[in-house]
């Protein structure tokens, strides 16, 4: 591979990166106030108002209580989420 092909392919991937994690970043940002506006929302639920799947509300979900940030309160069926700080 040429040089200038090997550039062009570094910097696409770099770019791809960062647009994962700026889409990550901007997920977790709703999927934040969904939860300061309804506690008690489903992972369904959830996945309905961002448009992803119940797995990938499940992984955000998972990052952001591992991150500190929420917290769940009570059982899986009848508990509700808490925000614990801002980011």
């Amino acid at each position: 591979m040429s040089n200038a092909k090997e550039t062009r392919e570094k910097t696409r991937e770099k770019t791809r990166e960062k647009t994962r994690e700026k889409t990550r970043e901007k997920t977790r940002e709703k999927l934040l106030e969904i939860i300061k506006e309804q506690p008690s929302a489903t992972t369904q639920e959830i996945a309905g108002s961002l448009g992803l799947s119940a797995k990938g509300v499940e992984w955000n979900l998972k990052k952001l209580k591992s991150e500190g940030l929420i917290e769940r309160v009570g059982a899986d069926k009848g508990g509700h989420w808490k925000v614990c700080r801002k980011r």
